[in-house]
C-alpha cells in the first residue's frame, strides 16, 4: 500500500485526489440534473406539438384512409430517428425488423425519462393514429440512432478532466514556492544561512512570497545570534589565555615542598586542561569557518599515526598497547599534518579513555579508500560499552557528552569527536560513527 502512504503524506496527491473526484462529482450532477429537466421540464411543453406532428405524419402516411407502404418507407428514410409499425386487415408493415415496434408498457417502465410521457393511454393518445379503413399506425424512436451517446458522454468526460487537469497544472504552480521554502528551510536547519529563500518577483507579495521572506528573517537572526555567541565566546578563550599564562607560570614558581607540591602539581594539570580546552575552541573556529585555511603537505599516513601513538605513550599509559594496522601500498597524501595530528590525537584518546577496563586493546586501521578516490580511510575502534544507538548522530556536536554519569575525570567537554569532524569536513572528507559492539568504531576518510 505503498500508494496509500504517498497519498496520505503528500498535500500535492491529496489536492490531486480532490480535483478528480470534484471534475466526477460535477459531471455526474449536470447530467443527471440535465436528464431530469429535459424528461421532466420539457415534455409538457411538447406534447401538443408531437401530437399535431404525429397526426401529420399519418396523414401522409395515409392520405387516401389507407396506409401506403412506399409513402412509410420514404418518411423512414427521411427522418431515420422514427420507427413505423402498419397493423391492420389489409397492410401489415414493420419499418425496422430489429427494432420491435413501439415499446410496450413494461417496456416503457424499463425506459428511461426521455420517454416517460405517462400511462399507457397517454402514449397510445401521442404515438398512435387510426386510419380511416380501420389500421393502426404507431410511430415509435429508432434506439440504434441514439448509439453516438456514449461517445459524446465520453468526450465531455475527457474534456471535463482535461480543464481538472489544466487546474490542477495552475495551482501547482501557485503552490511551487513551497518547495523552495521547504528547501530554504532545511539549510538554515542544517546551519547554512548563506543562501536565502529566493522566490520571483511576482510571487513575493502573496501568502506564500510573504512566508518564505518571514523565514529568511528568521534565518537571518538566528545567523546573527550564532555568529554573536562565537564572536564571544572567542573573545573570551582570547582574554583568558594571559591569566592562565601568569597562573602557570606563577604556579610553577612555588617551593617544591613535600606539602606543596602535591597542590603544584595537581592545580598545574588543571592550568593545562584549561588551556587546551582554550586551544580547542579556537581551532574548532578556525575550522568551522567557510573558508578553513589547511597548510598542506605531502604526508604518509602510517608514519604519522606511529608519531601520534608515541607521542601519546610519553602522556598516557595504555597508548603502548595500540594496534596499527596499517594496509600496504597507502598513498602519500597532501594534508595538514598539524589537524591531522589532532585528529588522530583526539580519537586515541576518546578510544583509551572509554576502554580501560576492555580485555583488547584499541585498534587503529588506515587502508585505501573506495569513496574518496585516491584517499584513505581511517577507523579507531575500541572495545569499551560503546553509546546508545539514539545518541549515535549527536556524539559530534560540540559539548555534546554521551551519558550524565561521565565526569571530567573520565572524559572531556565535548570538543574532541566535534573538531575530529571538522577536520575531516575541512579536508573534504567524511566522518562517521557507530556501535561495533563490543565498543565503538569511528571512520574517518581523507581524500588524496
Amino acid at each position: 500500500m505503498n500508494w496509500l502512504h504517498r497519498l496520505r503524506h503528500s498535500i500535492k496527491l491529496r489536492l490531486l485526489a480532490v480535483f478528480l473526484l470534484l471534475a466526477l462529482s460535477v459531471a455526474f450532477i449536470f447530467i443527471s440534473g440535465a436528464q431530469k429537466a429535459f424528461s421532466l421540464g420539457w415534455r409538457e411543453a411538447a406534447r401538443p406539438l408531437l401530437m399535431d406532428y404525429v397526426s401529420r405524419l399519418a396523414a401522409d402516411v395515409a392520405p387516401t384512409g389507407t396506409p401506403e407502404v412506399q409513402r412509410a418507407q420514404a418518411i423512414v428514410s427521411r427522418l431515420p430517428v422514427i420507427t413505423i409499425d402498419i397493423s391492420g386487415p389489409r397492410v401489415n408493415w414493420r419499418s425496422h425488423s430489429e427494432v420491435q415496434g413501439p415499446r410496450g408498457p413494461r417496456e416503457r417502465q424499463r425506459g428511461d425519462d426521455r420517454h416517460d410521457w405517462g400511462d399507457d393511454r397517454d402514449w397510445d393518445s401521442l404515438l398512435q393514429r387510426t386510419s380511416a379503413d380501420g389500421h393502426t399506425i404507431s410511430f415509435g424512436l429508432n434506439d440504434t440512432a441514439f448509439e453516438r451517446r456514449p461517445r459524446l458522454f465520453g468526450f465531455a468526460l475527457t474534456a471535463l478532466l482535461l480543464i481538472t487537469g489544466l487546474a490542477w497544472l495552475y495551482v501547482r504552480r501557485l503552490l511551487r514556492p513551497l518547495d523552495a521554502i521547504r528547501a530554504g528551510a532545511m539549510r538554515f536547519g542544517a546551519g547554512e544561512f548563506a543562501q536565502p529563500i529566493a522566490l520571483p518577483a511576482s510571487r513575493r507579495h502573496d501568502e506564500l512570497g510573504e512566508l518564505a521572506t518571514t523565514i529568511n528573517t528568521m534565518g537571518q537572526d538566528i545567523q546573527q545570534m550564532l555568529e554573536a555567541q562565537r564572536a564571544l565566546l572567542l573573545a573570551i578563550s582570547h582574554e583568558l589565555r594571559s591569566p592562565l599564562t601568569r597562573a602557570r607560570l606563577n604556579t610553577e614558581l612555588l617551593p617544591d615542598t613535600p606539602d606543596v607540591t602535591p597542590q603544584r602539581d595537581a592545580l598545574l594539570r588543571d592550568l593545562a586542561e584549561m588551556a587546551q580546552l582554550i586551544s580547542d575552541l579556537l581551532e574548532s573556529e578556525r575550522l568551522a569557518g567557510r573558508h578553513a585555511a589547511l597548510n598542506r603537505e605531502p604526508t604518509d599516513p602510517a608514519r604519522l599515526a606511529r608519531e601520534v601513538i608515541d607521542e601519546l605513550a610519553t602522556t598516557h599509559p595504555g597508548a603502548s598497547s595500540i594496534r596499527l594496522l596499517a594496509g600496504a601500498n597507502l598513498p602519500t597524501l597532501a594534508l595538514d599534518r598539524i589537524r591531522v595530528r589532532l585528529l588522530l590525537r583526539n580519537l586515541l584518546d576518546n578510544a583509551l579513555r572509554h576502554s580501560a577496563d576492555a580485555p583488547l586493546p584499541v585498534e587503529l586501521h588506515i587502508r585505501p579508500s573506495d569513496k574518496a578516490g585516491q584517499g584513505i580511510e581511517l577507523e579507531v575502534r575500541d572495545h569499551g560499552p560503546g553509546v546508545p544507538d539514539d545518541q549515535l548522530p549527536h556524539l559530534a556536536q560540540a559539548f555534546f557528552r554521551p551519558d550524565t554519569a561521565r565526569t571530567r575525570s573520565a572524559g572531556g567537554v565535548g570538543l574532541g569527536l566535534y573538531l575530529c569532524r571538522l577536520v575531516a569536513q575541512a579536508h573534504g572528507g567524511t566522518f562517521a560513527v557507530r556501535n561495533s559492539r563490543p565498543g565503538l568504531a569511528v571512520t574517518v576518510t581523507l581524500p588524496g
